[in-house]
């Protein structure tokens, strides 16, 4: 079963564009990332988009679909209704190379920021032993694909273009609380979230946890614990006269 499907697509580049419409075919089954394969074949050779391994798992399709960051290869027209126009658009957050494509080299800035990890320094490797329950505490976070779905939803940045200098975002937050929550890694990371990585400016919206194409839970399981730690180093009263006591000895 197959239907002519409306589409408005944004062409342009760095200095300008605009939404075009389009009518495409649309078969049974198809996800967005079909629809825009055969725009580019019969009607528009010239598109740009990003895209690679159109299995939800390499992250380069990611784009906005009816203003919602999304994948485009995990995106099923069936969802949506045959008489309905779909706007494609690229990512807001960051700068537009052209069509569908966006520049996302500020995220392997923020990542390289990130320090990498830090074993104690008398363990040789093949000499590191972790609980279950840790492994299983990191493990989510490493289903991330590095779409950047989160990152470009993430109103701090994608509102306030002035703060993407002082804040990493929520999949760097993430890889910060990742390596905290690391028993074996001896970098104190709860300052560097904070003073570093920009912590203070998410207000825990949940937005980057709805938009996650793995469903994983960045705000609850990484960015509130990483709020509690700072808070506790901060804030507690306890934690603070320990800290005075232990300067003064």
């Amino acid at each position: 079963m197959s239907y002519q499907g409306k589409f408005r697509v944004w062409r342009g580049d760095d200095s300008g564009g605009g939404l075009e419409d389009f009518t495409v075919e649309v078969n049974e089954g198809e996800v967005v990332l079909d629809i825009i394969h055969r725009l580019q074949a019969t009607q528009a050779p010239d598109l740009a988009v990003r895209w690679n391994c159109k299995a939800g798992k390499c992250g380069s399709c990611s784009a906005e679909v009816n203003g919602r960051p999304r994948l485009l290869c995990m995106t099923r027209m069936s969802i949506f209704e045959e008489a309905e126009t779909i706007t494609v658009t690229p990512m807001r957050t960051f700068p537009i190379i052209r069509d569908l494509v966006t520049d996302v080299s500020f995220n392997y800035t923020k990542a390289r920021e990130v320090p990498s990890f830090q074993p104690p320094k008398d363990l040789a490797p093949g000499e590191y032993r972790m609980q279950q329950v840790d492994v299983e505490r990191s493990q989510e976070f490493r289903k991330c694909i590095e779409c950047f779905l989160c990152q470009n939803t993430c109103h701090v940045v994608r509102d306030h273009e002035e703060n993407k200098e002082a804040f990493s975002g929520p999949r760097f937050l993430m890889r910060v609380a990742e390596l905290e929550m690391h028993p074996l890694d001896t970098a104190d990371r709860v300052d560097q979230a904070q003073d570093d990585h920009g912590l203070g400016y998410c207000n825990i919206t949940k937005c980057c946890s709805e938009v996650c194409p793995e469903h994983i839970h960045i705000t609850d399981n990484a960015l509130i614990p990483m709020k509690e730690r700072v808070a506790d180093r901060k804030y507690d009263p306890i934690v603070w006269l320990g800290n005075k006591l232990f300067r003064r000895s």
